[in-house]
C-alpha cells in the first residue's frame, strides 16, 4: 500500500485540513495584492500601446516628408519646363508649334498647382500627427508615473511576503504529495468552486464555519468521532470539528513563526 492512501481517517483530516490552512494563507497574502498585479500589467499594456501608435505616426510623418520633398522636385521640374516651353515658343516657325508648346506650358502649370496643394494636404497631417505626439507626451509622462507608483506598491508587497509566500507554496505541495489522489481531487473541485477557497471547515457553533445552517447533532458527534469523512450537505464541504481545526492551526503557526524566523 502506498504511502498516500495510508494513514487513518484522523490522519487523512488532519492533512486536508492542514493543506487547507496553507491554501487559504497563500490566498490571504494574493488578496493583499489585490488587483496591483492587474493594474500594472494593464499600465504596461497602454504605455506599450501608444509606443507603437506613437512609432507609427513618426514613420507616417517621414512618409509625409518624403512625398512633400518629392512633390517640391514635381515643381521645380515643372518650373524648368515652363522655362524651356517658353524660349522655344520664340522660335517657332506656325502657330501650331506655338499652341502646342502653350498646352505643354499649361499642363507644368497645373502639375504645379497639383503639387502645391498636395504639399498643403501633406503639411496639415504632419502637424497633426505631430500635435498628436506633442500632446502625448504629457500622458505619456503621467502613465508611466502611475506605472512606478504601482510596480513600486507591488514590489513591497511581494518583496514583505515573498519568503512566506515561497514556504506556504511548498508546504503546499509536499502536503499535496501526501494525500491520496481521490480525497485531493475532491479537496480541488471543492476549493475551486467555493467563492473564498474553503474545501474543509470546521464546525463551529453547529454549523460548518461560514454558514448559518445547524448541522444535525448526530453528525457532529460523527464528525467529532474522526471515523469518517463526512460533507456538510449543505455547503459541500468537507467537515472537521473544531478541537482538530484548532490544533492544526496552532500547529502550522508554529511552523511557519519557526520558518520566517530563519
Amino acid at each position: 500500500m502506498s504511502k498516500k492512501n495510508s494513514g487513518t481517517v484522523e490522519e487523512k483530516l488532519r492533512s486536508l485540513y492542514d493543506l487547507q490552512i496553507i491554501d487559504s494563507r497563500i490566498d490571504q497574502i494574493r488578496i493583499v495584492r489585490g488587483e496591483l498585479p492587474l493594474e500594472v500589467q494593464d499600465l504596461e499594456d497602454e504605455i506599450a500601446g501608444m509606443n507603437a501608435r506613437l512609432d507609427k505616426y513618426r514613420v507616417e510623418i517621414e512618409g509625409l516628408d518624403g512625398q512633400i520633398a518629392d512633390k517640391k522636385n514635381t515643381i521645380e521640374e515643372a518650373k524648368t519646363a515652363i522655362k524651356k516651353y517658353e524660349g522655344q515658343q520664340s522660335k517657332v516657325r506656325n502657330n501650331r508649334e506655338f499652341d502646342s508648346l502653350n498646352k505643354e506650358i499649361e499642363f507644368q502649370q497645373l502639375e504645379i498647382q497639383l503639387s502645391e496643394k498636395r504639399i498643403k494636404e501633406y503639411t496639415l497631417a504632419k502637424e497633426q500627427k505631430q500635435e498628436v505626439i506633442g500632446n502625448s507626451d504629457d500622458s505619456f509622462s503621467e502613465l508611466k508615473n502611475d506605472l512606478d507608483i504601482k510596480k513600486g506598491e507591488l514590489d513591497e508587497i511581494i518583496e514583505e511576503t515573498k519568503k512566506e509566500e515561497e514556504y506556504l507554496v511548498k508546504k503546499s505541495e509536499v502536503l499535496e504529495g501526501n494525500i491520496e489522489d481521490r480525497l485531493l481531487k475532491a479537496y480541488k473541485r471543492i476549493r475551486n468552486s467555493s467563492k473564498n477557497g474553503l474545501a474543509v471547515v470546521s464546525i463551529d457553533r453547529e454549523a460548518s464555519a461560514g454558514s448559518f445552517i445547524k448541522i444535525p447533532p448526530q453528525k457532529q458527534l460523527d464528525v467529532a468521532a474522526r471515523k469518517k469523512l463526512i460533507v456538510d450537505e449543505h455547503s459541500g464541504r468537507i467537515l472537521v470539528d473544531k478541537v482538530l481545526a484548532e490544533e492544526q492551526v496552532e500547529k502550522m503557526e508554529k511552523a511557519l513563526a519557526k520558518e520566517l524566523k530563519k
